[in-house]
């Protein structure tokens, strides 16, 4: 499944990773030594993640119910928290600098593509 940012005609992501039940949403990226260019993790419901314990930095979405961004957080480093946005019902997962990259701001909406 990709990841594409409607607004802006991009790709985010060719593989994108659901962590919908509570062990996953726990898990997230804990345990892993990098987050390849091209992946995405999508943790839903969540409208707040920290990076305790994480090796890399990430970018953060934080969507509602339409799939609309509601804030993007760039280069969140390890051991850090992300505010809470209450208006959130899922947060995609990026690697650092891809929201950058691909221009994703917020308003943008977002598709999930098979």
């Amino acid at each position: 499944m990709r990841l594409i940012n409607q607004t802006k005609n991009t790709i985010l992501a060719e593989t994108v990773y659901f962590a919908d039940t509570p062990c996953k949403r726990i898990k997230g990226l804990l345990g892993r030594k990098n987050f390849a260019s091209g992946e995405a993790l999508i943790i839903k419901p969540c409208n707040a993640v920290h990076t305790f314990f994480m090796r890399f930095p990430i970018d953060l979405l934080f969507v509602d119910k339409t799939n609309k961004v509601l804030k993007v957080i760039s280069n969140l480093t390890p051991f850090r928290l992300s505010p809470v946005y209450f208006r959130s019902c899922l947060v995609v997962e990026l690697p650092a600098g891809r929201a950058k990259s691909t221009f994703t701001s917020q308003g943008d909406q977002l598709v999930f593509s098979p």
